[in-house]
């Protein structure tokens, strides 16, 4: 008997689907890891297994009495401690149960290197039954062996690693391509076809209509004959027609899902080498807490600049310091720009009102937009339907808080753009976007993140790292 059986499950948000009729098992010991895009309903499903969340429609069969341990992503702030060392102690209470089935949503996003190690080799030896929720490729080929993959509101289930799944799916692309090749030079044919038919049919019905005027047919049987042809030309041009129907029907089954590119647009006035920040012997806390000292630091336009260190070291702390955060005091010598001339996205999205809909909120950077001005903005970020647009800013998902925060930032492009892990909740294709876009970015950045290849994209100039209590060095 299954740990957890799923029977016709359907959830809406707000009026709208989210996913339907979905039937699955999570069999003892299994290890899921659950994939899609943002908003696509993915900690929705985990919090449904979790049993705090209820569906819509179908229902939900626990057996054994289960003992489940449950991370959010999302968890409550500690001003004393960092995104990964909250992680760490929610995921010290979740096995503190001694859990049956152990549900992860995102675990990695606050984690340094070491940290993202010490959890893959506690996942590999957890002796129960695991479902995650994770962007993380290395941790899902780690750890688990099935995935469930939501996509446009239905889940596919595939026994193996992600590796193998992603193989598999490439494998189906090249086909399905070949296929698509293949039915558009049938429709290409079949339209040269129509058009020859066409020609030859109206060539026919001119030859027809001077040999009557000729009277080469007899009168009687002439307009009989003529229109005997016209229906014959009729039937011909019907049945490619017909076929040009068919094939754009199964060219319209097969074509995959288009890649949604969004034309981020990140305008900035042009900006000299001058120095941006500079610090001289300065120090750094909040509270009676000193986090940092000693520390020596420039940025100039133009500069990216990547603030490393371990999780705690005081890395999101140095950057509230640098945007002028009264929570966060700071001795030394200081030299930042006004506070609004830089742009901060921080890991909790927190510059954003919760109070407000996704158009509220950009209308609220950028008063002087009209609404076709502020649609067109957020549509090339992905707020496309009018729903979208008026989704309140607390319902959204992290990947969609990210691209509403970062719209908000390319309509008033900031001297300074200050990046507080911006990957973490953002799926593999719109880290792919966010990516593209900042890495030609023209302003300067300071960027706190712990995943390597992203920080390898943005082409960083330098390195300044943390080590808390001690004096931060630049690199």
């Amino acid at each position: 008997m299954a740990m957890i059986e799923l029977h016709g499950i359907s959830l809406h948000h707000a009026g709208m689907p989210c996913f339907s009729a979905i039937d699955a098992r999570v069999e003892w010991g299994q290890r899921i890891a659950i994939i899609g895009d943002n908003g696509s309903g993915k900690s929705s499903l985990l919090r449904l297994l979790h049993g705090s969340l209820a569906p819509s429609e179908g229902r939900i069969e626990r057996h054994g009495g289960l003992r489940i341990g449950h991370v959010p992503q999302v968890l409550d702030a500690e001003s004393s401690l960092s995104g990964g060392q909250r992680v760490n102690q929610a995921l010290s209470q979740a096995l503190a149960l001694g859990p049956d089935l152990l549900l992860l949503d995102e675990p990695t996003n606050h984690l340094d290197a070491d940290n993202r190690r010490s959890l893959s080799r506690m996942l590999e030896h957890f002796p129960g039954t695991l479902v995650l929720v994770s962007h993380d490729v290395a941790l899902m080929n780690q750890t688990c062996d099935t995935l469930w993959h939501l996509h446009q509101g239905h889940l596919e289930v595939f026994t193996g690693s992600y590796a193998n799944y992603m193989a598999e799916r490439e494998q189906q692309r090249a086909g399905l391509s070949k296929r698509i090749a293949e039915l558009r030079r049938a429709r290409d044919d079949s339209h040269d076809a129509l058009m020859q038919e066409q020609a030859r049919a109206a060539n026919a019905r001119k030859r027809g209509a001077k040999s009557i005027e000729n009277r080469k047919w007899a009168t009687v049987r002439s307009p009989t004959k003529l229109g005997r042809g016209n229906t014959t030309a009729g039937r011909k041009q019907g049945q490619i027609l017909q076929q040009q129907r068919e094939l754009s029907g199964q060219l319209a089954e097969l074509r995959p899902e288009p890649v949604i590119v969004p034309h981020f647009h990140l305008p900035a006035t042009a900006q000299s080498s001058r120095l941006l920040v500079q610090v001289r012997n300065g120090s750094i806390g909040h509270g009676d807490m000193a986090v940092l000292s000693g520390i020596d630091l420039q940025l100039a336009g133009g500069e990216r600049l990547a603030l490393t260190g371990a999780n705690g070291s005081g890395k999101s702390t140095l950057a509230r310091a640098v945007l002028g955060d009264p929570a966060v005091w700071r001795l030394g010598e200081w030299l930042t720009p006004a506070p609004d001339t830089i742009g901060y996205l921080d890991q909790h999205y927190a510059t954003l009102p919760a109070n407000a809909s996704v158009l509220e909120a950009l209308a609220r950077h950028v008063p002087t937009w009209s609404q076709e001005q502020l649609r067109a903005h957020l549509a090339s970020f992905l707020f496309r339907q009018a729903h979208a647009v008026h989704t309140p800013v607390q319902a959204l998902s992290g990947g969609e808080k990210a691209r509403l925060a970062l719209a908000c930032i390319a309509a008033r492009p900031p001297q300074l753009l200050i990046l507080d892990e911006p990957t973490n909740n953002l799926d593999l294709r719109t880290r792919r976007h966010v990516l593209e876009v900042l890495a030609h970015y023209p302003n300067a950045l300071l960027v706190i993140s712990h995943d390597e290849d992203f920080l390898d994209g943005l082409d960083i100039s330098r390195r300044f790292h943390c080590a808390r209590g001690h004096s931060a060095k630049g690199q």
